[in-house]
This record gives structure tokens, C-alpha cells and sequence, in this order.
């Protein structure tokens, strides 16, 4: 053990250990610490997922827009985190919610995309069950109501999560972009499920559901209109560039959740699987907005340039998102197992759910690295705010490809 101590301190000291890793000791165990927190999160979310099969059967088609519900809130407040982390950098960060300050102008925003797609994202579920055939689906008036109250519900909880996360990192002197997008994604995969279970209580496929979905529109519509009349350039920005890249995330996101419905009865087989699956695609999307923040906030202070070939900079931090994927993935498979055999949930086993984490987390890692670094420079060569376009990008591509990979290597590996 003094061996082991004695070589460690002496890679620490040479640099070695900082290069092997991609960057700086207290970056990493910032991004690690933030990861960690994730995993347990997330199978939190896992374990609430996984004993509500019997609801998921009730409600046909609920599965599906889960994933996109809970990245939707990643997506919006992951990206205002970035946002405001660029900002602290530039050094024009002040904590004020006035609509004139850089907070204010994200805060009211964020709670009107938070509405807009909400909305949007219960109608496209609809479409998207019709168009695949899913029998018997819930209706387009409960889908509304479950996507917006229950999105709204989580919001503003995780609204306040982000704000802590940001006035937290200037108070502590940690980096954001090391922070941020885990522990955002965390808040959001905790508390996002329960408020969909929570919501779809209020769902009786009666005229009550028709009567909020066209209630809930109105509010949404009042709203939107409301924050354009302030008359605020950057709220308008955000908004202009926001939606478009957030309905693509959407789209991604309901396809991978179409993925996971079709093979409900497979999972439902082996809920420990249903446990692990929010952690899987919470922390490679979480991988992505470290990787696509810290990437946006060095092309804003112009330590690296759009190069269709990564720079040293961009490899290194590149190279350390492989450094935090290995103990991230391996960490959540090994909770989800300790999580589901704790409530008598079946397994596959620890050594085949760490084994299907691993081979299914390179495979993404890798998706990863690519999505974020050219992501990136593509919103910044065709004029955009990278901060804007890179988290949801990243995390709902990731989103499709992990849910993907994982149900392939299922078939293959588990069943």
C-alpha cells in the first residue's frame, strides 16, 4: 500500500497521471465526484421505473415518452447551465433575475421552452405511436397532459438545482463544465419520473384529460407570447436557436423510447434492466455535455478553433471523457444490480450486467467523442451558440445510439 501511495504521488508529481487521464487531477475528480452522484441518481429513477412495470402495461405507450421527457429536461436546463458556466468564464456572471441580466434572461426562457416543448414533445409521442404501431395507445389529450404537467412539475425543481449548481461553482472556485451537465442530468432523471408517474395519475381517459391538453395549450400559448413582448434580444435568441435543435433532440429521444417499448416484455423479463437503463443513457449523455461544454467554453474564449481535426486541447479533453467512462458505466451497472436485488427485482447477474455495461459503454463513448467535438464546431460554423445546440445534440443522439446498442447487446449477451 505505501508502494502504491509512493507511485502515485510520484506520476502526480512528473504530470503523468493528469496527461494519462486528460486533464487535471481536480478536473477529474470534479467530473467523477459529479458522475457518481449521477449513477446513484439515476438508478434511484431505475428502481422507480423498474416496479412500475404494472403502470407501463396500464398506459400503453408511456414508455415511450420517457426518455424523451426526462432528456428534455437535461436538454434545456443542461444547456442554460453551460450558458451561464461560458459566462462565468467570460467574467460577466452576476446572480440577478432581472430580465436584463444573463440569469433572468435564462430563467424566463428556460420555464418558456420548458412549456413549448412540453407540448410539443406529447403531440409528437402521439404521432409517433400511430406511425409505429403502437396498439391501443394512450390518447393525444393524455399525452399532453402527462408531457407538460409532469415536465413543468420537474422543472421548476430542476430549474433551481441548475441555478444552485452555477451560484455553487463561483462560490467554491469549481468549474462548471465539469459539473454541471452530470449533476443536472441526476436532478433531472430523479425527479422527472416520479412527476410523469405523478401525472399520469391525473389521467382517466375521460373528457377531464381533453379539457387540460386544450387548457395547458392556451397557458403555453400565453405564456410564449408574454416572453416575446419583453422585448429581450437574448431571450429571443435563445428561444430562435433552442426550438429547432430541441424538437430534433425530441424526435431522437422518441425513437429511442420506441426501441425500448417494443422490447417492454424482454425487460419487463428482467426489470434489473429497466433499472439500469436511465443510468446507461444518463451518463452518456452526461459524458457529452462535460465533453461538449468544455469544448464550447474554449472555442468562446478561443483556446481552440472549428479544425475539422481535433487540436491538442480538444484531444485532451476528448481522451479524458474515455477516462470517466469506464469507472461511470461500470459504477451504475454494479448500483443497478445492488438496487434491483434489493427489491427482489430479477437480474442477469453482476458479472453480465457489468459486462453489458462496459461493451456497450465503449460503443457510445466513442459516438460520444464524435457527436460532441464536431457537434460543436458545426454550431459554431454555421453561427450559433454552441452552448445551445451541444448538450441536447449530444445527449439526444445518445440517447438513440445508447438505447440502441443496449437493446442489441441484450438480445445478444442476456437473453
Amino acid at each position: 500500500t505505501a508502494w502504491v501511495r509512493r507511485w502515485f504521488r510520484r506520476w502526480q508529481d512528473r504530470g503523468a497521471l493528469p496527461r494519462l487521464l486528460g486533464y487535471d487531477l481536480r478536473a477529474v475528480a470534479q467530473s467523477l465526484s459529479a458522475l457518481f452522484a449521477l449513477a446513484v441518481a439515476s438508478v434511484v429513477a431505475g428502481l422507480v421505473l423498474g416496479g412500475s412495470t404494472d403502470r407501463l402495461d396500464e398506459l400503453p405507450g408511456l414508455l415511450l415518452i420517457v426518455p424523451a421527457t426526462i432528456a428534455l429536461r437535461g436538454n434545456i436546463f443542461g444547456a442554460m447551465g453551460s450558458r451561464l458556466g461560458t459566462s462565468i468564464h467570460a467574467g460577466t456572471f452576476h446572480f440577478s433575475f432581472r430580465p436584463a441580466t444573463v440569469v433572468g434572461q435564462n430563467v424566463f426562457a428556460s420555464l418558456t421552452l420548458t412549456l413549448v416543448m412540453s407540448l410539443a414533445l406529447g403531440v409528437l409521442a402521439k404521432a409517433t405511436a400511430v406511425g409505429f404501431g403502437i396498439s391501443e395507445s394512450i390518447s393525444l389529450a393524455d399525452f399532453v397532459v402527462i408531457s407538460v404537467v409532469g415536465g413543468l412539475l420537474a422543472s421548476v425543481i430542476v430549474m433551481v438545482i441548475a441555478l444552485a449548481l452555477t451560484a455553487g461553482s463561483v462560490f467554491y472556485d469549481l468549474d462548471p463544465d465539469n459539473v454541471t451537465a452530470p449533476l443536472v442530468t441526476a436532478a433531472g432523471d430523479v425527479v422527472t419520473l416520479p412527476a410523469l408517474l405523478l401525472a399520469a395519475r391525473i389521467v382517466d381517459r375521460s373528457t377531464l384529460s381533453d379539457v387540460l391538453a386544450v387548457a395547458l395549450a392556451a397557458v403555453t400559448a400565453v405564456a410564449l407570447a408574454a416572453v416575446l413582448a419583453t422585448g429581450s434580444v437574448a431571450i429571443r435568441q435563445i428561444l430562435r436557436e433552442s426550438i429547432p435543435v430541441l424538437v430534433l433532440a425530441g424526435l431522437f429521444d422518441l425513437l429511442a423510447g420506441l426501441t425500448v417499448e417494443k422490447q417492454l416484455a424482454d425487460f419487463g423479463s428482467l426489470p434489473a434492466l429497466l433499472v439500469f437503463l436511465p443510468g446507461f443513457l444518463a451518463v452518456a449523455g452526461a459524458l457529452g455535455g462535460i465533453l461538449s461544454s468544455r469544448l464550447s467554453t474554449k472555442l468562446h474564449l478561443g483556446l481552440i478553433g472549428p479544425a475539422a481535426v481535433p487540436t491538442r486541447p480538444a484531444r485532451t479533453d476528448i481522451a479524458g471523457t474515455f477516462g470517466l467512462a469506464l469507472p461511470g458505466f461500470a459504477v451504475t451497472a454494479l448500483l443497478a444490480h445492488l438496487g434491483a436485488r434489493s427489491l427482489d427485482l430479477a437480474s442477469p447477474g453482476i458479472f453480465d450486467l457489468l459486462g453489458l455495461a462496459l461493451v456497450c459503454g465503449a460503443v457510445v463513448t466513442v459516438v460520444v467523442a464524435a457527436v460532441a467535438y464536431y457537434g460543436t464546431i458545426a454550431a459554431v460554423r454555421f453561427g450559433v451558440d454552441p452552448d445551445t445546440y451541444g448538450i441536447p445534440l449530444v445527449t439526444s443522439v445518445l440517447d438513440l445510439v445508447g438505447a440502441f446498442v443496449l437493446v442489441l447487446a441484450v438480445e445478444a449477451l442476456i437473453l
